[in-house]
């Protein structure tokens, strides 16, 4: 039966309703099926190695500090340091790190975890009226699953127009771009590419902000002394080159002080996860950590605004390793506020932002589940 048949007859679609149909475009009989008219959204984090253990973190860290947005020093001195050195050292370490947080009941890392969580929250909160038009799904820059494989997949599923939404608030060249570049690649070898919008950085976006705001007012308690605002750091060479995140940082920084009336005294910005010989944005937050105990300052609190999922630089380098240092020097109590993960206010503002990026694309006429 038909589609237009069950509605005559008040019966509601069936499952194979809501894909486009497989047709072809104004040819002839033999014309391979296309499938066309949907909406794809692909949610892009950072990415993670398959489990904690040394062979996959080599796996993956190759391809990350092969990416010469991460790493641009002349290939002829980073390659041979990165394969003689680096890849035959570091793993093993790093795979522990990983063991350290790794969610055992789903086999995977915290990152990959809520990322996956996130656009199953925002496919739950779009409007049905929407189902069989749009498609969201998630993806890994680095790792698995790739670009590569969600974009066609999409694809096939009948998106003919895609938007990637990088899940970094602030834009560096070393994060947002690199998503950029690698769609880009994949797009060069298909023969039919489809419509693609990137989604701007939303390190200001009054939703991002919202979820923020709740999110420390919900952790951030009377007894807390002082809140670092930690953010991944870049070297100082990327921001004399242009790179505005640093700029980006302030802003998110400043805004959110302004909604909990802190100054930045209490409520100091910081960069953390430092790589390598060059001078990186400053201060760090290892030096902010110990500072603050040498002061005195018994409850202090961290928070991450660059990350929007809890991962290694949030759960081990700040949870555990800051923490450690934090007690050492003398302070009694040591607060890592979680990652906006799957905060509902988050997930809303996710939400928002894809419909308010997808405009003329699809329009969404209830405003979606609230």
């Amino acid at each position: 039966m038909t589609l237009a048949s069950r509605m005559e007859n008040g019966m509601p679609p069936s499952p194979s309703d809501t894909l486009p149909p497989m047709r072809p475009l104004h040819g002839g009989a033999d014309h391979p099926p296309v499938r066309l008219g949907k909406v794809g959204v692909l949610l892009v984090n950072l990415g993670t190695p398959d489990a904690p253990e040394t062979g996959a973190v080599r796996r993956y860290l190759r391809e990350f500090l092969s990416d010469t947005r991460v790493v641009d020093y002349p290939r002829l001195f980073w390659l041979p340091l990165l394969y003689g050195i680096i890849l035959n050292t570091r793993p093993a370490k790093t795979a522990k790190l990983y063991k350290s947080i790794w969610r055992e009941e789903s086999n995977e890392s915290p990152l990959r975890y809520y990322t996956r969580a996130q656009a199953e929250g925002v496919r739950e909160a779009a409007d049905p009226e929407l189902a069989g038009h749009l498609e969201i799904d998630w993806a890994m820059r680095y790792g698995e699953p790739s670009l590569e494989e969600k974009i066609d997949a999409l694809q096939s599923k009948g998106c003919d127009r895609l938007l990637i939404l990088p899940l970094y608030p602030q834009y560096s060249g070393s994060t947002t771009a690199t998503v950029v570049d690698e769609v880009g690649r994949i797009l060069k070898q298909k023969a039919w590419q489809p419509s693609i919008r990137v989604a701007p950085p939303f390190y200001d976006e009054d939703g991002y902000i919202d979820a923020l705001e709740a999110s420390m007012r919900k952790h951030v308690t009377g007894s807390v002394e002082r809140v670092i605002l930690s953010f991944h750091g870049i070297p100082q060479r990327y921001f004399r080159q242009g790179d505005p995140y640093h700029c980006h940082c302030q802003k998110t920084a400043r805004l959110l002080r302004e909604r909990m009336g802190w100054d930045d005294h209490f409520a100091p910005l910081a960069f953390q996860s430092k790589f390598g010989p060059e001078k990186w944005l400053e201060p760090s937050t290892e030096d902010l950590v110990e500072a603050a105990a040498e002061e005195g300052v018994k409850h202090l609190a961290i928070v991450a605004p660059a990350f929007v999922s809890d991962c290694i630089e949030t759960l081990e380098e700040v949870d555990m390793g800051l923490r450690e240092g934090f007690i050492n020097k003398g302070g009694s109590v040591f607060t890592s506020i979680p990652c906006l993960n799957t905060d509902d206010a988050f997930i809303q503002f996710l939400h928002s932002f894809i419909m308010q990026e997808l405009s003329g694309w699809v329009s969404s006429p209830s405003g979606g589940k609230r």
